[in-house]
């Protein structure tokens, strides 16, 4: 039987934005002791009264609980509870200490005033027309968000969820959900089309609804994209949209008619010889990556054939010239790259660590800007370009930077209309770059323009949908230079021996360690034991015998994000290793704090930060709900609300360590991986590492992924259409 209880909040002890579920203590009338509630409660504020219908439950730890099962809230009315409400950081702009000099100069007022005479918050020190202009709107937004908050709420939708919905909608918010919350799932960052079709089951939407089957499918192919399709079969795909969404092949039959007549997908018939596309003949495109694979083969294409604007050069005689000026010689293959760079419009150079693709980089350079061309250089990451701008004393940019994103028309200034300034393009790490990012990139490649895709296509293929550089290679449409050489000095390095060895799929060297070593192996069977030495190679081993600083030289990679050693526990294990403490941020599970060490997961063109890119928590201001994090030198800010863009970066996934390049790497390598051992796994995540090495786990395991050279198939047909 359900009972009443009523009281105001005192603290928060924990809440989860996502779920909204909440631990909270209350000061009930009457009660000496704080009571502990426990429930799901919409955006919960110290101060505020609430009305409770639920049950007394004991839990064998902390003892009696209320666990709520419905509620509402109200302002509070004493002075005691105003102060606590409004210094919450329910308010931008009003903290624990503006919120007490109101409310000593308004009492039990204060509310009223706020509400119909907020300019009377003037004669309170420290307030302004700014401050008042800030607090009047978060007031109002206040207000409405709890009314959309109450809607959503009423239909499954977490407080969280709830914030970010009206934050994109405003006042209408509530009229899109009743109309089509399936929108919510491509809207919405964070929101999913799983979580969509629950709010739409709550608001009475049928299972086999036109407007469900039709986000059901692009949902899934989606979450296709995502493992890196850039098309998926059709008769694969019905099946999958079958098995997920429950419906008819009819019902999805007319979804993937009208999505296609929508121009949200498309719909290509394939040539019959085409084995990638025996299954119906038919592949089914998102509409952006049909249009970006198209775009690369005709670029690329438009590329080769137009003729060079630099003049025409003496290969033979720059080669010399330029071994004479950089007093070195050259290997044969060095100089049959060169060769080509300076007779082709397009050409790949690839190769592993320690074949000497930096000489050859510095060496085309030296040349061409002899021939005073213009030239651009870029990779993908912002590591990866400043790597390459320290490597040959050029700027190098980001591939985002260099087409200059434009927040206000949402794409880049740079094009087919508005093309680089360039003679010559270089790109280095083409492994990472995706279809789409290398589509807007060719669209503003000059056509005499020569461009030079500089990679590694050992390496994991790039994150996003694509395999871009290994299918330009296969599609035999521009000459390839292949290095295999390893060059004196980089034998000298185990890092660089042990990376070739495993790409040739054979086990590296892990002997005892020589005093000159550089790469390590530590036998470790459990995952309690391997992260217990994760934990003290990070924080005491490494600094004391390298030198190096635990969070800004070492870098935690891990195969996977769940489990002990997933990446997930191991950043929250870091993080209270390296940077323990109280207070701070908690956005769901997770805890951000001053001096955190945090990556981008997303693109944010407005703030031009990207995914995968490294920063540091410089300050959290309460008061404004805001997080100061600093990339590169460059201060950004963040609302509290804006944290699920980020996560924390003590360890990370091999995947997202791409482009980058770290003093000290340390990886988990266990059997409980076995899903994701690979060849090319293992080798990217073992060259990420410059000066050091250290891979935890067990031998077995470590065979199971150098033996794995089965990559998981790409469905992507740019090889086919430049070939």
């Amino acid at each position: 039987m359900l009972v009443d209880l009523q009281g105001q909040i005192e603290r928060i002890t924990y809440t989860n934005e996502e779920s909204g579920y909440t631990i909270a203590r209350l000061k009930v009338p009457g009660q000496r002791d704080l009571v502990t509630i426990v429930g799901n409660l919409m955006a919960p504020m110290p101060g505020e009264i609430i009305r409770m219908k639920g049950e007394w439950t004991r839990h064998p730890r902390y003892g009696d609980q209320f666990k709520v099962v419905y509620y509402n809230t109200a302002v509070p009315a004493t002075v005691y509870g105003i102060r606590k409400y409004l210094g919450s950081g329910l308010i931008k702009g009003v903290g624990p200490v503006i919120a007490e000099r109101i409310v000593r100069k308004f009492g039990e007022k204060t509310l009223d005033i706020i509400e119909a005479d907020i300019g009377n918050l003037t004669q309170v020190d420290g307030i302004g027309e700014k401050r008042i202009a800030m607090i009047r709107k978060a007031w109002d937004d206040q207000k409405e968000i709890r009314e959309v908050m109450l809607f959503l709420q009423s239909h499954g939708v977490s407080s969280g969820y709830a914030t970010k919905i009206f934050k994109r909608y405003g006042n209408r918010s509530v009229q899109v959900v009743r109309e089509n919350p399936y929108r919510l799932a491509t809207d919405i960052f964070g929101i999913g089309f799983l979580t969509a079709d629950r709010i739409a089951e709550n608001l009475g939407f049928e299972k086999n609804s036109p407007l469900r089957a039709e986000a059901g499918i692009l949902y899934v192919l989606n979450q296709l994209a995502d493992e890196g399709h850039v098309y998926y079969p059709y008769e694969p795909l019905m099946e999958k949209c079958r098995e997920i969404l429950g419906v008819e092949r009819a019902v999805l039959a007319d979804a993937f008619a009208g999505v296609e007549k929508d121009r949200k997908i498309r719909i290509e018939d394939m040539n019959e010889d085409m084995e990638a596309f025996a299954v119906n003949n038919k592949a089914v495109y998102l509409t952006q990556f049909h249009v970006c694979e198209v775009g690369i083969a005709r670029r690329l294409k438009i590329l080769t054939a137009v003729p060079k604007s630099l003049p025409d050069t003496d290969s033979e005689k720059a080669i010399a010239w330029v071994q004479d000026r950089l007093a070195i010689g050259l290997a044969e293959k060095q100089k049959a790259a060169i060769k080509c760079a300076i007779e082709q419009k397009v050409m790949v150079i690839t190769g592993g660590p320690g074949t000497g693709k930096t000489t050859i980089i510095n060496a085309i350079l030296k040349i061409f800007a002899a021939a005073q061309a213009e030239i651009l250089l870029a990779a993908p990451t912002g590591r990866a370009a400043k790597r390459m701008s320290e490597a040959t004393g050029f700027p190098a940019k980001t591939i985002h930077r260099l087409l200059r994103f434009s927040p206000a028309t949402g794409g880049f200034e740079k094009n087919y209309e508005n093309p680089l300034e360039c003679g010559v393009l270089i790109l280095d790490e083409a492994s990472m770059i995706d279809t789409v990012l290398m589509h807007h990139l060719l669209k503003a490649v000059p056509a005499a323009a020569t461009l030079i895709l500089v990679g590694d296509v050992n390496q994991l293929p790039s994150v996003g949908a694509g395999n871009v550089l290994n299918d330009i290679i296969a599609s035999g449409a521009v000459p390839v230079v292949t290095l295999s050489e390893i060059f004196r000095q980089a034998r000298e390095s185990r890092i660089i021996v042990n990376a070739h060895r495993i790409n040739q799929g054979r086990m590296p060297h892990a002997d005892a360690a020589s005093p000159g070593n550089d790469f390590y192996f530590i036998q470790k069977e459990a995952p309690e034991a391997v992260l217990d030495i994760i934990l003290r190679l990070v924080k005491e081993r490494i600094p004391r015998r390298f030198g190096f600083d635990p969070v800004d030289d070492i870098q935690v990679l891990s195969p996977m994000h769940r489990g002990i050693v997933g990446a997930g526990n191991l950043n929250m294990a870091l993080q209270n290793a390296l940077n323990p403490g109280t207070g701070g941020v908690v956005r769901g599970q997770r805890t951000y704090r001053v001096n955190d060490k945090v990556m981008q997961i997303r693109n944010n063109y407005d703030k031009a930060v990207f995914n995968g890119d490294i920063g540091r928590i410089t300050r959290i201001d309460a008061e404004s709900r805001e997080v100061l994090i600093t990339f590169d030198g460059r201060a950004l800010t963040y609302d509290y609300g804006d944290l699920d863009e980020v996560v924390l970066a003590y360890a990370v996934s091999v995947h997202k360590s791409q482009g980058s390049e770290y003093p000290a790497v340390v990886m988990p390598v266990l059997i409980q991986h076995y899903m994701l051992l690979q060849r090319n796994l293992i080798y990217t995540g073992m060259t990420r590492g410059r000066e050091l090495v250290v891979l935890v786990g067990t031998k077995k395991a470590l065979a199971i992924g150098v033996h794995n050279d089965k990559t998981q198939k790409r469905f992507t047909c740019l090889r086919h259409r430049l070939a």
